[in-house]
């Protein structure tokens, strides 16, 4: 694919950005967006699926803190954060759009769960919500990996607000 087939080159700044630095820096050059973002959400998975061996790592997860794109490259070390954020912002706005929706429901699963954690008497009902968030968001992690890496995201499904909120709400009713 040429810079100039790229829907980033059309929309991108006037340091344009070509597909080849895109390629080079685990961006995908079709939708402007990048798996690292997820490495956000795989930790707290790590730590959820963790928590029955490793209870101490509750300390960790009630710390977590939601983070958008934008704010996960501008505090990683990713060595290209500046063409990540650059990238993001002349993203394919449809995939660009799918993934916010995503990572707004992860996010909000999380933070739910973070909270229920201080809530929780007993270690055996913090990990059955852990099992049970990871289940949940392990799907979405996949589905943003799709959107990021440009599958199938004209006909990828959308998540209204009221379902974001129904996917939150169904972890508590288990």
């Amino acid at each position: 694919m040429t810079a100039s087939a790229s829907p980033l080159a059309e929309n991108s700044s006037p340091t344009a950005i070509d597909s080849a630095r895109l390629k080079a820096a685990n961006i995908n050059p079709k939708t402007g967006l990048a798996t690292d973002y997820l490495n956000h959400f795989n930790e707290a998975i790590m730590l959820l699926d963790l928590l029955p061996t490793t209870p101490e790592c509750i300390v960790e997860l009630i710390g977590w803190e939601p983070l958008s794109y934008e704010e996960h490259f501008a505090a990683s070390h990713f060595k290209d954060r500046g063409l990540a954020i650059a990238a993001y912002a002349a993203a394919e706005p449809t995939a660009r759009a799918r993934l916010d929706e995503l990572a707004d429901t992860m996010n909000a699963l999380l933070v739910a769960t973070c909270e229920a954690f201080q809530r929780r008497s007993s270690l055996e009902a913090a990990n059955a919500l852990a099992a049970e968030t990871a289940a949940r968001l392990k799907p979405l992690v996949a589905r943003a990996g799709a959107v990021i890496n440009g599958y199938d995201v004209e006909h990828a499904e959308d998540m209204t607000t009221g379902e974001q909120q129904a996917t939150v709400d169904a972890l508590f009713e288990t």
